[in-house]
């Protein structure tokens, strides 16, 4: 019996040492699971007001006659006229957008003549838009819609968004680690999401120099990102 005791005895101490030698550091591999956790995302979002410089608008002319080929003559010459009042009015980056012929029908279903249309695309400074409304009117338009407001500057305005959002995203992971208990350390990546600018109306006086009054308001150029910091 005593022989049998110290041989499980002997069994047993060497298990435990077989233990301490060959198995893995348990602790230690959690250890290196959450290093690479320590890391905090979070978003940040800027934004930069301005008025905008610019306006795009739209000129068109729709002209009706017995024919199609007398719609589309009697259409280019009045076109021609449009578009020469607008570059004189200071348009520019005038573009065609579209042509169009179609028939008129009647009830039963005969044609009544045709529609030839005809619009092109104009950019200006804001302060010549209504200037450019007025002039395209009065040469023939009979179809305008804009206007379409933009700043030439819109990169660097995006730009002076993205420095904003990583100022915030920052001041946001500060607070978070600082409530946590850690310290904040260097960003590891930044995911950039798109923006695009939205009207922002602010009380501005109209263009009282012609007899269309354009208001240009304010734009509020956004933008969002992702940043993710180590923490210590």
């Amino acid at each position: 019996m005593k022989r049998l005791l110290l041989a499980v005895a002997a069994g047993l101490t060497v298990v435990a040492l077989a233990g301490a030698v060959g198995l893995p550091d348990l602790a230690g591999a959690q250890d290196a699971t959450t290093a690479g956790e320590n890391t905090l995302t979070v978003s940040g979002v800027g934004s930069v007001k301005a008025v905008p410089d610019e306006a795009e608008m739209s000129f068109g002319v729709e002209t009706r006659r017995p024919t199609a080929q007398a719609a589309v003559a009697a259409n280019a010459d009045a076109m021609r006229k449009v578009i020469n009042a607008l570059r004189q009015a200071g348009a520019r980056e005038i573009t065609t957008q579209w042509v169009s012929v179609y028939p008129y029908n009647r009830d039963d279903g005969t044609i009544d003549g045709y529609s030839a249309s005809n619009s092109v695309s104009a950019v200006s400074d804001v302060e010549d838009a209504a200037g450019l409304i007025d002039a395209a009117a009065e040469a023939g338009a009979n179809q305008v819609s804009g206007p379409g407001m933009s700043s030439s500057n819109a990169e660097a305005l995006y730009r002076q968004a993205l420095a904003k959002a990583v100022g915030e995203a920052r001041a946001r992971a500060e607070v978070l680690a600082k409530a946590a208990g850690r310290s904040l350390g260097e960003i590891s990546t930044i995911v950039e999401a798109g923006a695009q600018p939205v009207p922002y109306y602010a009380e501005r006086a109209a263009l009282d120099a012609a007899s269309t009054p354009i208001v240009p308001g304010q734009q509020e150029t956004t933008a969002t990102i992702s940043v993710t910091f180590a923490i210590r």
